[in-house]
């Protein structure tokens, strides 16, 4: 779904919504509270965030795992697979399709091997008999059932946390003093300053940057069915891109071939691009005259993170 505008002001549907935030909020500290979380017996790290979609969590865990794969660990990907119908544990594979596996499994597969499981403690089993030594899991802050190392809360440093209240009132999967209290270290993705209310852990900035070079100087016509997907036209006119038009989905969109046919009408002879994560979940054939522009994330102070990297490796 795209996020509801309502979710970044303090109108009437958001104070008529805000009952269900309170129970919604209730059912996280429940779990919380009553978790006896599995210990698989290796280093997990988690990568989530406290608000619904489009805070960059995906190229973070991606950077961490390539990261890991540089000091000579074998780290896999552990995700729900959101969007797909696999319930799992089960390993991914690059012939597996968004509709079986979710989007962003198939992302992740492409930098380290990929388990989706909604039972998450069966997968981190899983894992571990095929080999890994560390795991990352792509979103999880609000999983309790596997006992985490060190736990990342990304935040979209322009958005934020929208206008402070729950899901289904505003974006917030939990209080934000409640979620940041859990955190070992905050990344911010993007420009801007969030109130992260009284948090006192190490807070890192990280840029998310499109793999556009070749494409600068040119003319797009772009399309994306992601979080916030104004961010994407934003980072391709960062690199130089000429957008001249585009078209947006909600987000984790399975597109039709219909859909597609019209997009590639309405563009004309101009370039289609679109994101990684809508690139798999289009067909072979809708792929043709398609162009995917991968998002990578860099760190401004790379150097403090390997740190805290290297002590949660030490530690298990």
């Amino acid at each position: 779904m795209r996020a509801p505008d309502f979710w970044k002001s303090h109108g009437i549907a958001a104070t008529l919504l805000s009952p269900l935030g309170a129970l919604y909020g209730a059912s996280v500290a429940l779990k919380a509270r009553f978790a006896r979380p599995y210990d698989c017996g290796l280093p997990v790290i988690c990568v989530g965030n406290l608000t619904a979609g489009g805070s960059g969590k995906t190229p973070i865990a991606i950077a961490i795992a390539h990261a890991l794969r540089a000091r000579g660990r074998k780290p896999f990907f552990l995700t729900r697979g959101y969007g797909g119908s696999e319930r799992g544990p089960a390993l991914v594979a690059r012939a597996h399709s968004a509709d079986q596996m979710g989007d962003e499994a198939l992302l992740l597969v492409r930098a380290a091997p990929t388990i989706v499981a909604r039972d998450r403690a069966a997968g981190a089993a899983l894992a571990n008999e095929k080999g890994a030594d560390v795991l990352v899991m792509d979103d999880g802050h609000q999983n309790f059932s596997l006992r985490k190392t060190l736990s990342l809360a990304v935040v979209d440093a322009a958005s934020g946390f929208g206008n402070g209240h729950l899901i289904p009132a505003g974006p917030l999967r939990e209080p934000v003093a409640k979620g940041l209290a859990r955190a070992d270290a905050v990344v911010l993705t993007g420009d801007g300053n969030p109130d992260l209310q009284g948090y006192a852990g190490p807070v890192w900035r990280a840029r998310l940057r499109l793999d556009a070079a070749a494409l600068a100087g040119k003319s797009v016509f772009a399309f994306a069915g992601i979080g916030r997907p104004e961010k994407f036209i934003a980072a391709l006119e960062a690199e130089g891109v000429e957008v001249t038009g585009s078209c947006f989905f909600d987000d984790h969109h399975p597109y039709s071939e219909d859909e597609i046919a019209q997009l590639k009408a309405i563009a004309g002879d101009t370039m289609l691009v679109t994101t990684e994560k809508d690139f798999v979940r289009l067909s072979v054939t809708m792929r043709e005259g398609i162009r995917a522009v991968k998002a990578v994330a860099v760190f401004d102070d790379a150097a403090s993170l390997e740190a805290l990297l290297d002590r949660a490796l030490a530690s298990v």
